[in-house]
């Protein structure tokens, strides 16, 4: 049965990152509100965990599971051939609605899906997120609706969806915004965007000018 918390309620906020944190260490899966939609997340290390968030959601391998992280220092562990550019748009636009996919550490043990050596990262503005994060580390977290339904900008409508295969939800309330990250591409010399979302092109060239954008 699947429980649920009220982040806004101090004690249920204390009580609700306590359990969602405890959930994750086990291997299952809980809701939590990020500055975009809400999200489903699970342990980023855990194989079996991500398999279950791709299955709940009803999605393949052949789209992969971003990663959240609680702080732009945790990219020393999970990335590898991180330019300045890179960097400067960490400084830029995090925390915030920049997806960055970059190569991940080779000696990383995981399973995110067909990464093809690369993961996708973002730090979210949102404090029961960044809570989360902090308390538990990096976890694999994808919308949290079934593939081919509209991204959840309130708790009602991920539980609705996804049910008891998840453990926790953590109800924060409508989420700030309901247009997903953009994602940028900062595995090549030239960084390219892939998708146009909360952060335009004209604003991602205030940082990076000779920024390319997918046809």
């Amino acid at each position: 049965m699947a429980r649920r918390y009220d982040t806004n309620d101090a004690t249920d906020r204390t009580t609700g990152l306590r359990e969602a944190a405890s959930a994750v260490r086990r291997g299952e899966l809980v809701v939590l509100p990020t500055d975009t939609v809400y999200g489903i997340g699970a342990d980023a290390f855990s194989k079996e965990a991500v398999g279950d968030l791709l299955e709940a959601k009803g999605r393949g391998r052949t789209m992969p599971t971003p990663v959240l992280i609680g702080s732009p220092n945790t990219l020393h562990g999970l990335v590898t051939d991180f330019s300045e550019l890179a960097w400067e748009l960490v400084d830029a636009f995090w925390p915030g609605a920049l997806t960055l996919v970059a190569k991940h550490q080779p000696s990383l043990q995981w399973d995110l899906g067909d990464t093809r050596g690369t993961v996708a990262v973002r730090m979210p503005l949102h404090p029961v997120a960044i809570e989360l994060l902090t308390e538990f580390g990096p976890m694999a977290v994808s919308s949290a609706n079934l593939t081919g339904h509209p991204a959840p900008e309130d708790c009602d409508a991920a539980q609705e969806m996804l049910g008891d295969s998840v453990s926790v939800y953590l109800d924060g309330g409508p989420t700030p915004g309901n247009v997903p990250s953009s994602i940028v591409d900062v595995t090549r010399e030239i960084p390219l965007l892939l998708r146009e979302g909360a952060i335009s092109a004209e604003e991602l060239r205030k940082v990076v000018p000779d920024l390319e954008v997918a046809n």
